[in-house]
């Protein structure tokens, strides 16, 4: 049987289990539209291909599936970049479905050609350097190859965006659906990495450490391995810290959390390794800038390394492990746990050195939060009380990050989101809307500063049109912080293009539909999540924080 390529395209998304694609369309993707009309796949109208991107990211981080995007030529497509640069760093698994004009008239200067042909852009080029695939589709002959070798890097366990380029003309040639056929889009059986060897390393190491820490990463969430972690960590007393994105590997209220590791916290998780620590087990966690305090090398001095890892690219990317495993977290660690019980290794006394440690070695630690909650009561205020009041079922995307990252304790229950990759303003909103998509079960929360809202707030109303709770949380101090932060600290105060004026939020919400309450002292917090509907209303809480107080951390390089 004949079917058109469009057609041919839906049916490969619905084979990857796509349910959603975010987008804007336009004339040169319209016959791919007009195969989604029947399709399972629900299509979602962004206000902005940008937005449509981070929507597929937030999606992503959400689930763990695939998600898509699709757009039209020309500038439909270069919109949608700083959101797939984003899922590129962040390793999602994002298609992109991009329209292009027909093939006859490529070199012409047709009207948002963007073939590379005659002087026109080339989009796929542009794409080349943030997709781990990015294809101009000029011909049927091959549709079953190039589908094929998308979905591969679809499915792969690190993963990446792909971009699929499909001229007008080609969107509507007749194919046989039987390339459907020729088409593998399920994952491969589970590969199972038995380094044997590699595993009893890991495992006498820990026999030896007396003071063993375990710094986990994004990946441990990516496998499923939290519960691989947490009885690794009880069974052993071994305190755990986590990278920013790791936070919620383990319950953030445990009394083995050191909380999130990097340069931005004021958590003890920095003193703890530095003055404890012997042996560090990195667990799915990149030695990125943050995490690393900009490549300190005496955070890992005098101490012995191991790094399990399911992309070969992170190991041993920016240190030397003395055990360096490639697999998948949740199996080696179950693996590596069977081999701790039958050795039948003691409990490391860690929970009493730990006790003492907070009782008596981290008074700088203390004071140096106590200092920062006193220069952010609201915050701080704000962030109490939404884990008292909610203390699971909500996601968190979090454009802000250095609030969360030392006033949120992350419980099992509930999902922090930071913005990583390549840490693009703007981002929460939609980010927060495609995760809502994702996961109908948990209330959406998007946290950001005033600059940030200005950049992405058109996309709350794709959250009107699709009637989905929203709650977003603005930090509203009339300036890019972290920039007069820096202008602050390193530049002699001298401000330049940091300050704005903003609009009445009040008569903003009002416009939008959305509830809009605002906070200026911490009397206004008392009661506010009784008046708040998360679960089924749009919502901006709006609070004041002074634009001239500063985190004390400095981003010097």
């Amino acid at each position: 049987m004949k079917i058109t390529v469009s057609e041919l395209i839906v049916r490969f998304m619905e084979r990857l289990g796509i349910d959603h694609i975010f987008g804007m369309p336009g004339a040169h993707i319209l016959p791919v539209y007009d195969s989604l009309y029947h399709s399972s796949i629900k299509s979602v109208l962004a206000k902005h291909e940008q937005g449509a991107s981070f929507m597929a990211s937030g999606y992503v981080r959400a689930c763990g599936k695939i998600s898509a995007c699709i757009t039209t030529a020309g500038p439909g497509a270069t919109n949608l970049i700083t959101g797939i640069a984003n899922a590129y760093v962040d390793k999602q698994p994002v298609l992109i479905i991009s329209g292009e004009t027909s093939t006859h008239i490529f070199g012409k200067g047709g009207l948002q050609e963007s073939s590379g042909e005659g002087g026109s852009i080339c989009q796929d080029t542009l794409f080349k350097s943030i997709t781990l695939y990015a294809k101009l589709i000029e011909r049927t002959d091959y549709m079953a190859n190039v589908l094929n070798r998308a979905a591969k890097i679809l499915l792969a366990d690190s993963s990446g965006p792909v971009l699929l380029s499909i001229p007008f003309n080609i969107q509507k040639e007749l194919v046989d659906e039987e390339i459907l056929d020729q088409i593998k889009t399920s994952k491969n059986h589970q590969i199972h990495y038995d380094d044997i060897t590699a595993v009893k390393d890991f495992v006498h190491l820990i026999q030896a450490s007396g003071h063993p820490v375990i710094v986990a990463g994004y990946g441990c969430i990516a496998s499923g391995a939290q519960a691989q972690v947490a009885q690794l960590s009880e069974s052993l007393n071994i305190p755990v810290s986590t990278s920013l994105k790791g936070k919620g590997v383990i319950d953030e209220h445990s009394e083995l959390s050191l909380g999130s590791l990097g340069v931005t916290s004021y958590g003890e998780a920095y003193d703890y390794i530095m003055e404890q620590s012997d042996l560090i087990i990195f667990l799915g966690a990149g030695f990125n800038e943050r995490t690393s305090y900009v490549w300190n090398k005496d955070l890992l001095k005098g101490k012995k390394i191991v790094q399990i890892d399911n992309n070969i690219e992170q190991l041993e990317k920016v240190f030397k492990a003395d055990v360096a495993i490639l697999g998948d977290l949740r199996l080696l660690l179950s693996a590596a746990l069977k081999q701790l019980e039958e050795l039948a290794i003691e409990k490391k006394q860690l929970t009493h050195i730990l006790e003492a440690y907070r009782s008596e070695g981290d008074k700088n630690i203390r004071q140096s939060l106590s200092q920062f909650k006193a220069r952010f009561p609201l915050v701080d205020a704000f962030f109490t009380e939404l884990q008292k009041q909610h203390p699971e079922g909500i996601m968190v995307y979090d454009d802000n990050i250095i609030f969360a990252q030392n006033f949120f304790q992350v419980s099992l229950q509930n999902c922090y989101f930071p913005n990583s990759g390549v840490s693009s303003l703007g981002h929460a909103i939609p980010a927060a809307i495609g995760g809502r998509f994702a996961r109908q079960d948990r209330s959406p929360f998007a946290i950001l500063g005033d600059g940030g809202f200005q950049m992405c707030c058109m996309e709350i109303m794709t959250a009107v049109n699709y009637q989905l709770p929203l709650n977003i949380i603005m930090f509203n101090n009339s300036t890019m912080g972290l920039i007069r932060k820096n202008q602050f600290q390193q530049y002699d105060k001298r401000y330049i293009d940091c300050d704005f004026i903003n609009p009445d939020y009040a008569l903003l919400s009002q416009s939008f539909g959305m509830n809009h309450y605002k906070i200026t002292k911490e009397s206004e917090l008392q009661g506010l999540f009784d008046k708040v509907d998360i679960n089924n209303a749009i919502n901006l809480i709006e609070i004041f924080i002074d634009k001239d107080t500063f985190p004390g951390y400095s981003s010097r390089r």
